[in-house]
């Protein structure tokens, strides 16, 4: 159990709670280990060794392993959010007492020094059974829980969520507690979710309760949009989106990726009915919606900035097969891919799965980012130093020097090209 050596408390009682003992029991490796600490007070605790470090309640640091050890506690919502709480701790607290504030009964389960399982809400079953059950009322309490939930069906998409859990996610949209979510947590778990197996089922979960209308509108009115059948077998822009994450899940890309993927196609959702379903000129409608929802959930940097440039550049990205020299050159400017190369890469790598995202695509090469990739090799070597030198030589310089670089690029891209063309395993 990891005691102190100087620990001479018999009345503490020490559990592994929550996520270890759930992972242990699915045969997955644990992350952290949380420990919780019944019949104890914060005095106690202190005096053997443990470092405090909570701030909201008493939780603290092990002397030699440093894993977070919490006193058993119980809470009371006293406001909307998730911040409405007021917490009592005490040696009186038990362990059940404890476990009952918990989301889901599979994280509602501990195991004693012994090894004993301790499991009052059926968690146990709820894992064998693969269902995502709340513990109790007090989930309604924290609307944190609806993401929580929703991010852990993306972890495990063989589980599904229970009627009753559902129901009372409904409630809780109902009642406006997903109104009171700071931007910034909802940003926490919407990118951790985003990063599980399969992204979709979280979008799925916060649909059917009501949620991704609150805090993705812009995504949830994507659901019922149609596009072209000849290019988007799925029809549904939703459906397409869905598959996008999920493809970008598959491929094992970064956060940043898998934004854009589920962001790149907002403007579809403010077609004008004129041009349904081509979406002609969607790509700039997504941008008008990605300034704002960015701002509104905080969106990081680097994700924003991807986001923006999937949004705009991928249509150019699928269709530059059929462009020459200049062109490409053109759209790696518009890419900031000679400053930016790492970014140029994702926004490659979800142009992908936007391609390989749409039913009967899945296994399809996607040829255009090689393309992109040898063209910007091409430029790239391009010795932007000597080319100054020589326009400096000749009396010129400023906008002359920017002139000469993209002729050269373009120069070095088109014998690349040629030399494709002659022979294409070169390519």
């Amino acid at each position: 159990m990891s005691l102190p050596p100087n620990e001479t408390m018999s009345e503490m009682q020490i559990y592994l709670v929550g996520g270890a003992v759930r992972d242990e029991l699915l045969g997955r490796p644990a992350g952290d280990r949380d420990w919780v600490v019944v019949g104890a007070t914060p005095e106690a605790m202190a005096a053997a060794g443990y470092l405090p470090v909570g701030r909201d309640f008493p939780v603290f640091l092990h002397p030699a392993t440093h894993e977070e050890y919490a006193l058993a506690r119980t809470e009371r919502k006293t406001a909307r959010g998730y911040h409405g709480f007021v917490f009592q701790t005490g040696a009186g607290v038990t362990l059940e007492d404890d476990l009952a504030r918990r989301d889901l009964t599979i994280n509602a389960m501990a195991r004693d020094a012994e090894g004993r399982l301790v499991d009052p809400w059926g968690g146990a079953r709820d894992l064998a059974e693969r269902r995502l059950r709340h513990v109790g009322p007090a989930f309604a309490e924290d609307p944190v829980r609806i993401l929580r939930l929703a991010r852990f069906a993306a972890r495990w998409p063989d589980f599904h969520v229970a009627h009753e859990t559902l129901a009372l996610c409904r409630h809780m949209v109902a009642m406006g507690e997903v109104d009171a979510l700071v931007p910034e947590r909802v940003w926490q778990e919407l990118s951790r979710g985003l990063l599980e197996p399969r992204p979709s089922r979280m979008i799925e979960v916060l649909r059917d309760c009501g949620a991704l209308a609150r805090l993705l509108p812009e995504v949830e009115a994507l659901f019922g949009v149609p596009q072209r059948a000849d290019y988007h077998p799925e029809v549904d822009s939703g459906v397409h989106t869905l598959m996008v994450i999920d493809m970008a899940a598959r491929l094992q890309t970064a956060l940043p990726v898998r934004w854009a993927a589920l962001v790149h196609d907002l403007g579809k959702a403010t077609t004008p009915p004129q041009v349904l379903p081509r979406h002609i000129g969607h790509e700039q409608r997504s941008l008008d919606l990605l300034g704002p929802l960015s701002q509104r959930l905080r969106v990081p940097v680097d994700c924003q900035g991807l986001a923006e440039l999937v949004a705009r550049e991928h249509g150019h990205v699928h269709r530059c097969e059929g462009i020459g020299a200049a062109a490409l050159v053109r759209l790696l400017d518009r890419c900031d891919a000679w400053r930016r190369p790492e970014r140029f890469e994702q926004m490659l790598q979800a142009c992908e799965c936007d391609a390989r995202g749409r039913l009967g695509f899945s296994e399809q090469p996607y040829p255009q980012a090689d393309r992109l990739r040898a063209a910007f090799a091409a430029a790239r070597a391009v010795d932007s130093a000597a080319v100054a030198r020589a326009v400096v030589a000749a009396g010129q310089s400023g906008p002359a020097v920017g002139r000469a670089l993209h002729a050269a690029r373009c120069d070095a891209v088109a014998a690349w090209l040629e030399a494709a063309t002659v022979s294409p395993a070169s390519g």
